[in-house]
């Protein structure tokens, strides 16, 4: 790699088909709708691509498909984030065999490390696998690392030259970690969906790991911060704002729902959110996000977006989709 990650490292959904089986041929569209929408990277399977949903198969089987699809058109950075060190470095191996650009890992998710002893024990065992640049993903979803314990990762781990900062408050996290001047640290990239990048940017900020559902108006939001142009910044933010709202709202069901209706993939259905995750005022104020939105997409199938509910699929408008793995 020559020049530092830098950009919109965006993140693609993981589609299911009718039966809740992962649709591989989907994720393929969906991987080639981000490289078309100017994505500077890819990262998969991480918390928005539903990762805590797939078995360590769908993992091994995704990461091949993801490097595949993606033929070098665009840095593609794995998942390597696991249970437990033995765990997480059978993902970081994976990440090397199919020659990967980087791994991505938070802290294990399920018994956390609070020693910083274990977590440096853990991401040795994950650079050590993967011999490549190593992000550390600070998420309260793993543990919530200080700056300093990030900082003796950074200075103390090989290959451990990247920092996802997403635990609040995000914004001091990056200035305190900027202030540590760590010679090694090539970046520290954004999370949230990019909610906070307007505020991230002038703390130094090297990029965003947004979900990739607006990935093209992400590229334009970046672009225009880099550009300097704050009047175009702000303004595609407003536009945003009301997207994140109803993300928040209706958690684990936007993305694909929006990737649904720019024609991406066939179905929204989604392990982690049940069916009726989304009412019909949910979908109506969708909508009309969408049409704010619209003009700023630089990718667009072959058709109209779709809007409204009746758009959804046959047996959703009926009331007869199958019940989610999150109702079981």
């Amino acid at each position: 790699m020559s020049h530092p990650y830098r950009g919109i490292f965006t993140i693609p959904a993981t589609p299911f088909d009718a039966d809740y089986r992962v649709d591989w041929e989907g994720l393929r569209r969906v991987v080639d709708f981000c490289v078309a929408c100017g994505a500077h990277g890819l990262v998969w399977p991480v918390n928005a691509s539903g990762f805590s949903t797939l078995s360590d198969e769908e993992r091994l089987e995704g990461m091949r498909v993801v490097v595949e699809q993606a033929a070098g058109r665009t840095p593609v950075v794995l998942g390597a984030q696991g249970v437990c060190i033995e765990h997480a470095a059978m993902f970081a191996r994976r990440a090397r065999e199919l020659g990967a650009d980087a791994v991505i890992a938070m802290a294990p998710y399920i018994a956390k490390m609070g020693d910083p002893g274990n977590l440096l024990a853990y991401y040795r065992a994950i650079a050590g696998a993967a011999r490549m640049p190593v992000f550390i993903q600070n998420h309260a979803v793993g543990t919530d690392m200080s700056v300093d314990v990030m900082a003796q990762l950074v200075r103390e781990v090989e290959y451990v030259d990247y920092i996802k900062e997403e635990t609040m408050p995000v914004t001091h996290k990056i200035t305190g970690l900027m202030e540590k001047r760590l010679p090694k640290l090539k970046g520290i990239f954004g999370g949230a969906g990019g909610r906070y990048m307007l505020l991230e940017y002038p703390r130094g900020c090297a990029g965003q790991m947004p979900g990739c559902h607006v990935t093209d108006v992400m590229v334009r939001y970046w672009n225009a911060l880099e550009a300097g142009d704050l009047p175009e910044a702000k303004r595609i933010y407003g536009l945003l704002a009301p997207l994140y709202a109803i993300e928040t709202q209706c958690h684990g069901a936007i993305y694909k729902e929006v990737l649904r209706r720019r024609g991406v993939i066939r179905d929204a259905r989604s392990r982690n959110a049940p069916p009726d995750a989304m009412d019909e005022h949910d979908h109506r104020a969708l909508d009309d996000i969408l049409r704010d939105l619209e003009p700023l997409f630089t990718w667009r199938e072959n058709g109209p977006l779709r809007y409204g509910i009746d758009h959804r699929a046959p047996e959703e408008r009926a009331g007869r989709g199958a019940p989610s793995p999150a109702d079981a």
